[in-house]
């Protein structure tokens, strides 16, 4: 299979979400990105975004079963992951899979699940795999994550810990869309209650193609100086007081190396899905804030002074020279 075939069918898949999830491009991207970088994504924003349309849409695109969890605060970890059933007749208990065993999982508001519950999808996540009792579960091959949370409500919430939060690759915050895809979103709601059929990709991804495409990102050149550039953007995040004393007074712990392995991953998949074959420092500056913002923890004088992550990475991306 041709890494031509995979970029024709990831191009239709894209044309597909993009008809369906209108005003949202840079989640539809995003949402790519992801797949191709065989990681999690951690969507912000407020209700009615087409957050859940979104994910849901992804997996109509492709041959892989999809599973949506309702995070809530009566939630147990054994409702995602499952849990040993005692069967009376023989006296021994048998697994049965949680929801996490699906291809694509929505944690839908995952921040209105208490700790132990969000810390169930840790192991999965990092490890593509579930522990039960004394045995250990794989999950598929193809396996994503996508949480969202509601940044509006913050009653009866339960914000997502570091360790957490660095499980995701990106974290990708969602707005409203302009007017002109307003006017097209109603008429597509129209079309829908009308029950009119609606276009499907032509053809959908098969885990096999995902596989190839995953394995084409990894191919796609980087150069020694687009690496380098990658590696000191995270330096700085960690040791700002080289760069600047502004910034050295606004961070207090930089990314981990799950950002720099991130930043490569992402910025291959931006570049391969822009029908290039190479990455430049603008694929890697393209990606930054949605990679990084998670990562960084801010000072208090930062947060005094109003400063938000996306500001503190456009003083990296400034600071920083490209080699």
């Amino acid at each position: 299979m041709s890494s031509s075939h995979c970029f024709t069918q990831f191009s239709q898949l894209k044309n597909y979400l993009s008809s369906t999830i209108i005003g949202q491009e840079h989640l539809v991207n995003r949402l790519l990105i992801i797949l191709l970088a065989d990681g999690h994504l951690l969507v912000e924003g407020a209700p009615g975004l087409a957050k859940t349309r979104a994910v849901k849409a992804l997996s109509d695109g492709l041959d892989a079963d999809f599973h949506r969890i309702q995070f809530t605060p009566d939630l147990l970890p054994a409702d995602v992951t499952g849990t040993d059933i005692y069967l009376p007749e023989d006296g021994s208990f048998r697994f049965q899979p949680g929801p996490i065993f699906h291809n694509l999982i929505l944690a839908d508001e995952i921040n209105r699940a208490p700790a132990k519950v969000q810390s169930s999808l840790l192991e999965a996540m990092a490890e593509r795999q579930v522990s039960v009792g004394q045995k250990t579960y794989p999950l598929p091959e193809v396996f994503m994550v996508m949480a969202t949370q509601n940044p509006i409500e913050q009653e009866g919430t339960y914000p997502l810990p570091e360790a957490q939060l660095d499980r995701f690759i990106m974290h990708v915050r969602v707005g409203y869309p302009g007017v002109d895809a307003e006017r097209a979103i109603l008429k597509l709601a129209r079309g829908e209650a009308m029950q009119t059929p609606v276009e499907r990709p032509q053809s959908t991804l098969t885990q096999e193609e995902i596989l190839q495409a995953r394995q084409a990102v990894l191919t796609v050149h980087m150069e020694p100086s687009v690496e380098e550039y990658i590696v000191q953007l995270i330096n700085a995040s960690r040791h700002p007081e080289r760069y600047s004393d502004q910034l050295s007074g606004w961070l207090d712990y930089g990314a981990s190396p799950r950002g720099t392995i991130a930043l490569d991953r992402c910025a291959r998949a931006y570049a391969w899905l822009d029908g290039r074959d190479y990455v430049t420092p603008d694929d890697v500056q393209s990606i930054a804030h949605d990679v990084l913002r998670h990562r960084l923890l801010l000072t208090f004088e930062a947060e005094a002074e109003g400063k938000d992550a996306d500001q503190i990475i456009n003083q990296l991306l400034d600071v920083v020279p490209i080699a």
